[in-house]
């Protein structure tokens, strides 16, 4: 039981980082697309 989980909470680590970006934030913490001028905050 505690390898299921371990793999378990190692799956959701890896998915999260895989679904981080990376890029600058501005002093608002936020983020800009420069091809598409969208801006988005977290």
């Amino acid at each position: 039981m505690k390898k299921l989980i371990s793999v378990i909470l190692l799956s959701m680590f890896v998915v999260s980082v895989a679904m981080a970006h990376s890029g600058g934030t501005d002093s608002e913490g936020c983020h800009k697309n420069h091809k598409t001028g969208d801006h988005h905050c977290h």
